[in-house]
């Protein structure tokens, strides 16, 4: 085969849908599908008449919803479900796709700082929906009594009250119209307490979406079926009082486990479409490790977007892209707990690559969530930083963490909170830089096993001896990063090699540099020789002299567990 023929194959290769909600775009536009519509087989024969779907950030709700869309619809194109799961269903089919006027909404851009402009974004959200169906001002099946309603869901002054009754009173239209009972799906709906919640307004927002939701699921005679989706089960009488048609799926439920997330299955057969195969065992590494129900499964964000890269960039290694669309407060408040002995050593368990037990309530409300460390833990389950191995015993789990993408963000949030420590304790910081500079090993030992014992060590067992070095490379550069007069480099090129950490303090005529090892078998005076040895061997003094610095100082430093050694190199 010619290499030009190579290339347009390539590039006749579906897209891949990253950030891709649309339903009947991904379907129209060429781009890659892996097929989750068993959602609708599973939804119309486990039949609950309001459906709340809990999920973590990025394991495709929202393109779920819009597939649902799409189905029950009246209006659009249903060749994009052929050759799909659902095509199957000749029954399901005839009898609900396309049969259905469907009110669409999402609450997630619901994010301010005041009530006021909370309040607005969502009366605009009622007003796009209700815009959707503007040829009711036209229809004959309503009276005028119902026209004058529905422009009062067009106006953007709209009360408190008619925000609570408005999919209630718009659904009631479309059945008038139609003669047909409506679809109801609202995505994301607690994205606004949460927003509420960081900025002091929670109370007003619960008030309001328990009217909106209230009067469209539990008073709506003209409802035939709603689907929420959310990241955490608000408990029921905070929000859903008096509603007993909810049937509640969240991430420990095994009905409909497979349809949010990818399989193993799934994420090979990707990678193998996009000849990118090899990648397997690091995207699984990185990726894999969420628990649903009884299924394993990946978050399709990370895969899409790794798969993405390594497509171009061949030798780029896995990353984080989960961290960049959240705050990570959830594991910014637990790490915060590690003043608690125990949850440190928990903490320290988990990132090490341990199963922690623990009693998970997966009911709650955003004003419980950081009340009590107990709650903090199950935030972390339901948000998808922890995640569960093997059967619950009733409430109580196994807990651990995923995969590396989630310990990379615990790690990442430890450092931060040791950096933050460091700089409240001045004085300990001062001495461990006096002593550097004044040849003192002993109590550069002293002092760095001191805030070795004070941090949360990351120490798994799996991982490899470059790793854990750069636990404590960072731990060495957190303290070192607050003398802001010094000048710090990392792995800076010098000599024949790069060093580890070079300091040169503010004095200008001295030059410290430090090289970290890491002593697998806890032999320190060895690996400490050994970090001594790369120095001298790699001549990483000959810039510092080039530049006039006479007065070199050469560290050698082995470290294992929370113990370490430190060598001054003699002249």
């Amino acid at each position: 085969m010619t290499e030009g023929v190579c290339e347009e194959m390539e590039m006749r290769k579906k897209k891949l849908p990253i950030g891709i909600e649309n339903f009947e775009k991904l379907r129209s536009d060429n781009f890659y599908y892996i097929d989750k519509t068993g959602l609708i087989r599973e939804l119309l024969n486990n039949w609950g008449e309001v459906n709340l779907f809990t999920r973590p950030r990025r394991f495709g709700k929202t393109l779920n919803m819009s597939m649902l869309e799409h189905f029950f619809s009246l209006n659009g194109d249903k060749h994009i479900f052929d050759g799909l799961d659902i095509s199957k269903e000749t029954a399901l089919r005839e009898e609900y796709m396309g049969k259905y006027p469907v009110i669409s909404v999402s609450l997630k851009g619901i994010d301010a700082r005041s009530y006021e402009i909370a309040y607005q974004m969502a009366v605009q959200i009622i007003i796009e929906a209700a815009a959707k169906f503007y040829f009711l001002l036209e229809s004959e099946k309503l009276n005028e009594h119902d026209k004058a309603a529905y422009r009062d869901l067009l106006d953007k002054n709209m009360n408190e009250g008619m925000f609570g009754s408005s999919l209630r009173k718009l659904s009631g239209m479309l059945e008038k119209h139609y003669g047909t009972k409506v679809i109801v799906l609202i995505d994301e709906y607690d994205v606004p307490l949460a927003k509420a919640h960081a900025n002091g307004y929670y109370d007003q927002m619960i008030s309001l979406i328990r009217s909106l939701l209230g009067e469209v699921l539990k008073t709506n005679s003209s409802l035939k079926l709603a689907v929420l989706t959310g990241c955490l089960r608000i408990s029921k009488e905070s929000i859903f009082t008096g509603l007993n048609n909810l049937k509640v799926l969240t991430i420990a439920d095994e009905r409909f486990d497979e349809y949010f997330g990818f399989t193993d299955k799934e994420v090979k057969g990707l990678l193998e479409y996009y000849d990118v195969l090899d990648h397997y065992e690091a995207v699984k590494r990185w990726y894999d490790g969420y628990q649903f129900g009884n299924v394993e499964v990946y978050c399709p964000w990370d895969v899409l977007n790794h798969c993405d890269r390594i497509r171009s960039e061949p030798h780029v290694q896995p990353e984080n892209y989960w961290i960049n669309t959240s705050s990570n407060d959830a594991v910014k408040r637990f790490i915060q707990e590690s003043a608690n002995i125990t949850t440190k050593r928990e903490i320290e368990r988990l990132v090490a690559g341990e199963v922690i037990t623990k009693e998970i309530h997966q009911e709650l409300t955003y004003a419980e969530v950081y009340q009590s460390i107990d709650n903090i833990w199950s935030l972390l389950f339901t948000t998808g930083y922890l995640t569960q191995r093997g059967k619950a015993e009733g409430r109580r789990m196994k807990l651990a963490i995923p995969n590396l993408a989630i310990r990379d963000i615990f790690e990442t949030q430890i450092m931060e909170f040791f950096k933050e420590n460091v700089r409240e304790d001045g004085d300990m910081l001062n001495r461990f830089c006096d002593a550097l500079r004044n040849k003192d090993a002993e109590n550069v030992e002293k002092i760095f096993t001191e805030y070795l014992r004070k941090t949360i060590s990351i120490r798994d067992t799996a991982a490899r001896t470059e790793m854990k070095e750069n636990f404590y490379h960072g731990v060495l550069l957190g303290i070192l990063g607050v003398k802001t007069r010094w000048g710090i480099s990392s792995n800076r090129e010098m000599g024949e090699g790069y060093a580890d950490i070079l300091a040169e303090p503010d004095t200008g005529d001295m030059g410290i540099i430090i090289e970290v090892k890491y002593a697998h078998d806890g032999d320190l005076d060895e690996v400490c020789k050994a970090a001594l040895r790369q120095i001298e061997y790699t001549k990483y003094e000959d810039d510092l002299e080039d530049d006039g610095v006479e007065n070199i100082l050469k560290y050698g430093i082995a470290c294992y567990k929370k113990r370490c050694k430190v060598m001054l190199a003699e002249k």
